[in-house]
């Protein structure tokens, strides 16, 4: 079957069989290698148009066929997906070097970069630039050994990826908590109990079932009074993948972080993290450090205040001389509670899902003029999925939109937006994108709909932020469209997002009720804006300790590394107040960096936090549903994707360059 058949614009998921995705992909790889062929076959002299737009628009095929496959990997897997995608990602990373290693190819795109690009608009001296940038930095300068031996490195890296997402995977579903004695559960809300309850039910078991989904650990971690089941289910947590079994990830991380050292030696830096800082607003590692000791210097100090509060509290309340890793979230929610007189809890109902997106749907009405509608023609790959049409204030179709909110063993954990089509202009066409949010939330029970905690609602706002980056796409290139911009630049939509849900105006357009529709009372507005800075600086610090290990793990040789567990101890140690634990390892389930692309790049989410606090700063001072600054923003960020430099867009929106002010004042770390 062809898995993109031509009767079809969006993924006929319920047509697609596993089986179709390898002939299929092998029907695309051919076709784009003739796309290449009949480039370099040209004979006659290379220009931007004959050579580089050539290049962009081949392989659209390919590019859908394995965005649906891949997205599928990741939202609803199975043991033969996980098969196929070993192969698919082989084949992907010979295609790659096809493509880069090229000779006749690169010749021709280096001529086209060494012509005079003046008669070139910012967007095609953007993509030439992009084009040109790639092949050199993927080694297509090397000679035939050095090219050899990288052709080797990103074959066994792109299949130690899989390897290590695979298992942290294995590590999450595996894992079991069954309680059978109600009593060990107190200080879970009826909610909590009625997920679990069902949860035990859907197995066959008797009492309460808990899993390290993140809904489900997260319960038990924040309130369960009882510190032995919290310390249980916390070092299942942090030892997942760290426990010398065949789902271990110490060895593939190794392997990683030393072939990807090789590798940027091979291509002539110094280590992996300039590597990649080259291509990041950052530029390089010491501007890293430098922006994260700027930030930390100022934080440790409240961190540790807010440290000594929290165990002179739980030692008020329970007698605790020492708080250990499974105390910190249980004690921290008593003493929110006890300082600001807000309960997560009580919260909740006026958080069901529902609400809460049809919250998001009017803010971004609101900013940008987007209409959403449910649509129930379109395939879905899953019965939990949902689609909506999206349409401008002229009923223009803009987007189709996913949206896949509650866990699943087949889903890998966490939250992310992606795509299964990209924006592009072609032929005078405007080729609109295709945009997923995938989440991990309390899925609905039989008595209530999903309720979310407050932090589910900012969850589901960030992703929403990134969904809007990829929805108000307007580019000529797809490789420049939408959140194809750079990595240090790509967390501000969705962060910036975030914002709306600590005010009045926003939370009164979706904060309701759930059973008798009331909108959230003005006191508990009150209450979640002057607790959104509680622990703020701990919050920060830990953050700024996972960049830290991240940048650390890659800013020079790790050829002397022999332990996973003390190169990460040596550096988190150094920012924690609570004693380590020989059971667990972070790194072994830190997928952002050796599963995901923020190796060397966990930092970003501190420096886009930057952005956004600056740029809310701004739209707080006209008001936050001010049209002309929305309009501002959603014209030079939200559609520009990557054809400009980052802080030239930006700089165009604000009027000026970011102040890392703005969010130290925000997060009262600075008054």
């Amino acid at each position: 079957m062809n898995i993109l058949d031509k009767n079809f614009d969006f993924a006929p998921f319920n047509s697609i069989k596993t089986e179709h995705f390898s002939s299929s992909v092998d029907r695309a790889l051919e076709k784009l290698k003739s796309e290449i062929y009949a480039i370099t076959s040209n004979k006659a002299q290379p220009t931007f148009n004959n050579t580089i737009v050539a290049l962009e628009e081949s392989g659209d095929k390919l590019d859908r066929i394995t965005s649906i496959f891949f997205n599928l990997n990741s939202a609803d897997t199975n043991e033969e997906i996980q098969k196929i995608a070993f192969t698919i990602s082989s084949k992907l990373s010979d295609l790659k070097n096809f493509i880069l290693f090229n000779e006749i190819l690169f010749n021709k795109v280096e001529i086209v970069f060494k012509k005079n690009s003046k008669n070139l608009s910012v967007e095609q001296r953007t993509l030439l630039d992009k084009t040109y940038r790639s092949f050199v930095r993927n080694g297509s300068k090397l000679n035939y050994v050095d090219k050899e031996e990288l052709k080797e490195i990103d074959k066994k890296l792109s299949k130690l990826s899989l390897d290590f997402g695979q298992n942290l995977l294995k590590e999450t579903n595996n894992y079991e908590l069954n309680i059978i004695n109600k009593s060990k559960l107190n200080g879970l809300s009826d909610d909590h109990l009625e997920a679990a309850k069902s949860l035990a039910e859907s197995k066959n078991k008797k009492g309460w079932l808990f899993t390290l989904e993140y809904p489900s650990y997260s319960s038990l971690i924040t309130y369960c009074s009882d510190r032995n089941i919290r310390k249980e289910i916390s070092i299942a947590y942090g030892k997942r993948a760290f426990q010398n079994n065949k789902y271990d990830n110490q060895k593939i991380i190794l392997d990683i972080i030393n072939l990807r050292f090789i590798k940027s030696k091979i291509l002539g830096f110094n280590n992996y993290s300039e590597y990649v800082l080259q291509q990041r607003m950052a530029k390089n590692p010491d501007n890293v450090m430098g922006f994260l000791n700027e930030i930390l210097d100022k934080v440790l100090p409240v961190a540790k205040k807010e440290f000594e509060e929290l165990s002179l509290y739980a030692t008020k309340c329970d007698g605790i001389k020492k708080l250990q890793k499974w105390d910190i979230a249980y004690y921290s929610e008593k003493l929110k509670k006890n300082k600001f007189q807000i309960d997560q809890e009580l919260l909740k109902p006026f958080f069901s899902l529902e609400n809460v997106l049809q919250g998001v749907f009017k803010i971004s009405n609101k900013l940008y003029d987007l209409k959403f509608k449910e649509i129930f023609h379109v395939d879905k790959y899953h019965p939990d999925v949902k689609t909506f049409e999206v349409t401008d204030k002229s009923n223009n179709f803009i987007s189709l939109l996913y949206t896949d909110f509650y866990p699943r063993k087949s889903k890998r954990g966490g939250a992310w937006m992606t795509s299964y089509k990209q924006q592009s202009i072609r032929d005078k066409k405007n080729i609109r994108p295709h945009i997923s949010i995938v989440c991990n939330f309390t899925k609905p029970t039989k008595d209530k709909p999903s309720l979310l905690t407050f932090n589910e609602v900012t969850t589901l706002f960030h992703e929403f932020g990134h969904a809007l980056h990829g929805i108000l796409a307007n580019t000529k290139y797809k490789s420049l469209s939408g959140t194809n911009v750079l990595w240090d630049f790509v967390e501000l939509p969705s962060q910036l997002f975030e914002n709306w849900c600590y005010e009045e105006k926003a939370l009164n357009l979706f904060a309701k009720h759930f059973e008798t529709g009331k909108k959230i009372p003005i006191e508990l507005i009150k209450k979640i804006k002057n607790s959104s800075n509680f622990n703020q600086a701990s919050q920060t610090l830990r953050q700024l300790s996972f960049a830290l290990l991240d940048i650390n793990w890659h800013n020079s040789d790790p050829s002397s590394i022999n332990s996973v567990k003390d190169f990460e101890d040596n550096i988190l140690n150094k920012y924690s107040f609570t004693p380590n634990f020989k059971e667990t390892c972070m790194s072994t389930s830190f997928s952002h960096i050796f599963q995901g692309g923020y190796s060397s790049g966990y930092y970003s989410y501190k420096w886009a936090e930057v952005l956004d606090a600056d740029a809310f700063e701004y739209f707080k001072s006209e008001g936050i549903f001010n049209k002309r600054i929305a309009t501002k923003f959603k014209n030079n960020i939200l559609k520009k994707g990557g054809t400009q430099n980052p802080m030239d867009l930006y700089i165009k929106f604000r009027g000026r360059k970011p102040k890392i002010e703005a969010l130290l004042k925000r997060s009262a770390i600075t008054k």
